[in-house]
């Protein structure tokens, strides 16, 4: 056995059918489409905080995705290994909005795709998730939720307020109730078409009502 022959493998031999334009190919349009993923991701953010660290990691994850499929379809044998690898990774980043899990699903996806050489499915279903997301997400389905806060010192300011409440907005339900000696404190969930709050002054101004508060209500609770 000579020197060479030590250092003679499968694994060297496979290195031949590594092909550096086609996998510069790949990684280019997993940049350019991760970018892509990015800017939908900045255009059609709703949430409170925006993290440009989350933000940049969906360019990462499509290059990243696009390496490692690229080399699990090139041997069988180590993509054996990299799922036995996978296998033991945890990730523990918290997911903040459900939109965010449809960008990371996106990313990924787009890596998938590249790195099996379908470029073009990648590129025209990027164009077509991207168009729906920014088409829809901004588009406002229902009226703006706001809850309503109302310290009554009696029935009757009760009533009164409620009257005010169901005409002056679209739906209202009463959401909890405390009575107690101070008197009545009632929590509604409404909704107002085009923001317009001016009737908590009306409610406000009824004798027995000493505070009315309305505050933006981000959840599901009325249908």
């Amino acid at each position: 056995m000579t020197f060479s022959d030590i250092f003679k493998s499968s694994f060297l031999e496979s290195v031949t059918e590594f092909s550096a334009i086609d996998t510069l190919i790949g990684m280019l349009f997993a940049l350019v489409i991760g970018l892509f993923i990015f800017v939908i991701y900045k255009r059609t953010f709703s949430g409170v905080m925006y993290s440009t660290g989350f933000a940049m990691s969906l360019v990462g994850l499509s290059l990243v995705t696009t390496l490692v499929i690229m080399a699990v379809t090139s041997n069988v044998v180590l993509s054996l290994g990299m799922v036995g690898a996978l296998s033991i990774v945890r990730f523990r980043a918290a997911i903040k909005e459900p939109m965010e899990i449809v960008f990371l699903f996106w990313s990924l996806a787009v890596g998938i795709v590249i790195g099996a050489g379908m470029i073009p499915l990648a590129v025209i279903g990027s164009v077509i998730i991207g168009v729906v997301l920014v088409v829809f997400v901004d588009r406002r389905l229902h009226a703006t939720p706001y809850i309503l806060i109302v310290s009554c010192a009696d029935e009757k300011a009760e009533e009164s307020a409620l009257n005010v409440i169901e005409t002056s907005v679209d739906k209202y339900i009463v959401k909890s109730k405390t009575v107690n000696d101070a008197g009545i404190e009632l929590t509604a969930e409404i909704r107002v078409k085009d923001a317009a709050t001016s009737f908590v002054n009306r409610v406000n101004e009824i004798s027995g009502v000493s505070g009315a508060t309305l505050v933006t209500f981000n959840g599901e609770y009325m249908s």
